[in-house]
């Protein structure tokens, strides 16, 4: 049986001469094989320097991610830590406002530990540990440190509170507390458990200031109030009492005039009578004194100003 064969003619062109090649079929069919592997072969090398030169640009565009995910994690613990500077400028503040309020400071321990547990899941828990444990313990540490100062935020913002709350009440106390003279003179007899009685010379307690000025001298409210008594009152003479609240209450004698009558609102350095010498006494002077919840006390307690004597 005759083999088939086949022809090949290559023409260059020009009078180079014909070349001619004469394969079998099996030839033939083996050169189709080694060509068709050969193109499948370099198909696979573009296909795999594609997706090679993909998967690289892939890799570097994470490498940048991560470099920047690194920086913003340095930039935001570097917010952290100026968190925690200011933090602690709040707290020095809030001592010094809660000692105006007459609050006791924060103990140190309780505003250094916080409030409770962290709350946090440690480093290895979450997802992003399989990831990335370096940027896992990163971001633990920044989430546990806002944790912490959140806790101090917080405590500080009670604290603030309770510190308002007692400085209104204290405002309003140090308004109410007879805190200057009642008259524009000199002390002639100060707040004493004995001295000697100027009429009829006995040791006897004295437990008010005399203030001495001339007769007709104004006598002013040392502290805004309301008047509970105006008149006579034995040995008081002509007295104004105001009761400022809180307990507190003052009351002017010897008065040689009276311009207030029971129930008035009375304010700070208002006109409310004028210096005399009515009732038991011996020359114009006022008879001055503060009572805290029905006690006398010593009125220099509660006197801005030094007096005079």
């Amino acid at each position: 049986m005759k083999t088939e064969r086949w022809t090949v003619v290559l023409l260059k062109g020009g009078t180079a001469p014909l070349r001619q090649f004469s394969l079998s079929a099996t030839g033939v069919h083996r050169l189709a094989v080694a060509i068709s592997v050969t193109l499948v072969l370099i198909a696979g090398a573009a296909v795999f320097f594609a997706f090679d030169t993909a998967a690289r640009g892939r890799a570097a565009m994470l490498e940048q991610e991560n470099r920047l995910l690194r920086a913003e994690i340095e930039t935001i613990e570097g917010r952290v830590a100026e968190l925690d500077v200011a933090m602690a400028g709040l707290a020095e503040r809030n001592a010094r406002i809660r000692g105006v309020a007459g609050l006791m400071g924060i103990d140190e321990e309780v505003f250094e530990v916080g409030i409770g547990g962290p709350g946090l899941e440690a480093p290895g828990e979450g997802d992003l540990w399989d990831l990335d444990p370096e940027a896992s313990e990163a971001a633990y540490a920044i989430r546990y440190d806002l944790a912490y100062l959140m806790r101090q935020a917080e405590l500080l913002d009670r604290s603030f509170g309770e510190s308002e709350e007692s400085l209104r009440d204290r405002g309003e106390l140090l308004e109410a507390t007879p805190s200057i003279a009642p008259v524009n003179g000199t002390v002639s007899s100060v707040f004493t458990h004995s001295r000697k009685d100027p009429i009829d010379g006995e040791l006897r307690p004295h437990y008010a200031i005399d203030f001495a000025a001339p007769t007709g001298t104004p006598i002013v409210a040392t502290a805004p109030g309301r008047v509970v008594f105006a008149g006579q009152r034995g040995g008081y003479g002509n007295m104004i009492e105001i009761d400022h609240g809180f307990g507190m209450r003052t009351r002017y004698g010897h008065a040689s005039k009276l311009h207030m009558r029971v129930g008035q609102r009375v304010q700070r350095r208002e006109v409310i009578a004028e210096v005399g010498c009515t009732g038991r006494c011996e020359g114009p002077h006022v008879h001055y004194e503060v009572l805290l919840n029905g006690r006398r006390v010593n009125p220099s307690n509660y006197l801005l100003w030094p007096i005079r004597s």
